[in-house]
């Protein structure tokens, strides 16, 4: 038998009885375990690479002014500029732009002949179109030779690199109205030799000159141009000038 607990004289405080402790539970829980499983380390936001641009333009003013407002847009750099086809090559070659901006007339080399190339050379080199002379011809041709965007100088620097932009992620851009134009006039019954003499021709050069640029002979020359004239209707070279240029052939 076990004896009783004592009794306290009457009048004494009575004394409690210990209470058994734990060191580890007398521990603050670690921080760790108060957040959520599903809650991980932030993540670094990914860097945005800006996308490179090559200008071409014979137009000084106007090459400059769009490289200034075009260098405005976080996402958008200059890499190169150039006034002529072959300088856009030889930039293209040198600098590797994603995007090259081109303008339709520029000595040397057209900007549809310096997208050609590109398709060649730097395929990954999307190309766009920028003119003043936005016929249907030239923009047929431009989509021939894989041109993804093709819009006249009238549009604002803004529309514009958002176009840059679009054709950057593989998109394609036509101007509305140059679209309309090129489904309504029709193919070009012109072959591309015919395209060539008439486009020498149209400052009215004489047949010796036009022969000496196009590398072919003055019976050779005449041919063509008598030809093209049949096939527009034209009485002589200058009318099938005028007239191809209206269609946008030339």
């Amino acid at each position: 038998m076990t004896d009783p607990p004592p009794v306290p004289a009457p009048g004494a405080t009575p004394v409690p009885a210990p209470v058994p402790t734990s060191t580890s539970a007398s521990l603050p829980a670690p921080v760790s375990a108060s957040l959520p499983a599903s809650v991980s380390p932030p993540v670094p936001a990914p860097v945005s690479v800006p996308i490179r641009v090559l200008l071409a333009d014979d137009e000084h003013l106007i090459r400059g002014a769009l490289a200034a407002l075009l260098g405005l847009e976080d996402d958008l750099m200059v890499v190169a500029e150039a006034a002529s086809g072959p300088e856009a090559l030889a930039m293209a070659r040198a600098h590797r732009p994603d995007v090259a901006v081109l303008d339709l007339q520029m000595p040397g080399a057209d900007g549809v002949s310096v997208a050609t190339s590109l398709r060649t050379v730097l395929p990954e080199c999307r190309c766009m179109i920028v003119t003043s002379h936005g016929r249907p011809g030239h923009l047929k041709r431009a989509l021939s030779a894989g041109v993804k965007g093709f819009v006249p100088k009238t549009v604002s620097a803004q529309r514009l690199a958002e176009i840059i932009r679009t054709v950057r992620a593989g998109g394609r851009y036509v101007d509305p109205e140059l679209a309309a134009d090129a489904i309504s006039a029709g193919d070009s019954p012109l072959t591309a030799r015919e395209v060539e003499v008439l486009e020498l021709a149209a400052d009215g050069a004489p047949i010796a000159e036009i022969a000496e640029r196009a590398s072919l002979s003055q019976g050779t020359v005449r041919n063509y141009l008598s030809s093209a004239a049949s096939k527009l209707g034209a009485e002589n070279r200058h009318t099938a000038v005028r007239l191809a240029r209206e269609r946008g052939w030339v």
